[in-house]
């Protein structure tokens, strides 16, 4: 997946790029610092574990990294598996946060689905912020437990 572009929702120019396997350990040093609050908060935060679980699951062919200027700002996977697209590793630098990049690249990931017909599913932390983000996105509770909150979005039918 690549594009750029500034969106409207968003003063901030911003670029996806393919992944490669030079990116792996930036991403999951990002993953461990986004991460870190909400594990933390729910007793689940381990040091080597945040970032082994991203070494592990690393996939180049279906990981963006989002690129602001010549900074890796985060990174998105979006994954085939069960009939859905599966919305991963979806990771802002702390300070590119709350300034419209996660909508607007979550628009562009959502898009692109929309024109596949896709529905996307996702999983997220119990009680984490972004939840809300997703819940802007269309995104629906469909399942939890203690620890995750699975969330699903059906293909829009006005972007078909």
């Amino acid at each position: 997946m690549t594009g750029n572009g500034t969106r409207p929702d968003t003063a901030v120019r911003w670029a996806l790029r393919s992944a490669a396997m030079a990116d792996v350990e930036a991403v999951a040093e990002l993953r461990a610092a986004v991460m870190r609050a909400d594990l933390e908060r729910l007793g689940r935060y381990d040091e080597h574990r945040v970032r082994q679980r991203l070494r592990d699951s690393f996939s180049t062919e279906y990981t963006s990294i989002i690129m602001v200027g010549r900074e890796l700002a985060g990174c998105v996977t979006l994954r085939p598996a069960d009939g859905r697209q599966w919305l991963e590793h979806f990771y802002l630098a702390p300070h590119q946060q709350g300034r419209g990049l996660g909508s607007a690249v979550l628009r562009t990931v959502l898009e692109r689905t929309d024109a596949q017909g896709a529905a996307v599913a996702l999983k997220v932390l119990q009680g984490s912020a972004a939840r809300r983000l997703y819940e802007r996105h269309g995104f629906v509770m469909e399942a939890q437990d203690p620890i995750d909150v699975l969330m699903v979005r059906p293909p829009s039918e006005r972007r078909r």
